[in-house]
């Protein structure tokens, strides 16, 4: 796995964007799309952010072929948003998996209040059906979203996320180089005001997901 981290200018975030090209690689990608500055001291899976972000204006497919308004659906609920892709051999299945495994910690109303959000990276690939298989092994109530390229590409960046339209690899392989943050939004203000890397764990999430989903700091 290839992990290229990127430093940028002009807005309060605080923790390091990184770029992944899951299934490895050697492209490069283009300039950095937000900004942020490296957290410093002891390892705390989930960073506070000092500014929310908006949550993206989005609206795309979800598994059953319906068109999903991500604001509109979210709207006053807890909500975790990912984007990444169902043929990602390692960051996707494992932070997907963490996500889900904590969500079954939390009582069945809470579990029912949450959203959880996977927008693919890897549109032309990961059409519904592909999506709604690949998810009903993690988490049925994981809501999959696709749509083209450019608009899901356009709302991550509103996310601080980058991720670059899909290429061969070195194997002739086909690769999504995308960023593995996870966004929590708060149901009382429907900012994403929590960032999660790819470092964050089951434990982690299963201690701070009863706080996010009362729109609480972890």
């Amino acid at each position: 796995m290839r992990k290229k981290t990127y430093a940028a200018a002009a807005l309060l975030a605080v923790a390091s964007l990184t770029l992944t090209a899951c299934g490895g690689g050697d492209g490069d990608s283009g300039d950095p799309v937000a900004v942020v500055s490296e957290e410093t001291g002891a390892r705390q899976a989930a960073t506070v952010l000092d500014k929310p972000f908006e949550k993206p204006d989005l609206v795309l497919t979800d598994t059953q072929g319906k068109q999903f308004d991500l604001r509109k659906e979210t709207a006053g609920r807890p909500t975790l948003i990912y984007f990444g892709y169902t043929h990602c051999p390692d960051v996707c299945p494992l932070t997907m998996n963490n996500i889900a495994v904590a969500k079954k910690q939390l009582p069945k109303d809470q579990q029912d209040q949450l959203r959880i959000v996977f927008v693919t990276t890897d549109p032309e690939r990961d059409t519904p059906a592909e999506l709604g298989t690949w998810l009903k092994g993690i988490d049925t109530q994981v809501v999959g979203l696709t749509g083209d390229f450019p608009t899901i590409q356009a709302g991550a960046r509103t996310l601080g996320i980058s991720i670059d339209p899909p290429r061969k690899d070195d194997n002739g392989k086909t690769v999504s180089d995308h960023g593995t943050q996870v966004i929590a939004f708060s149901p009382k203000t429907d900012g994403g005001y929590v960032l999660y890397g790819e470092d964050a764990t089951v434990e982690d999430y299963t201690k701070d997901l009863p706080k996010i989903i009362k729109g609480e700091n972890p």
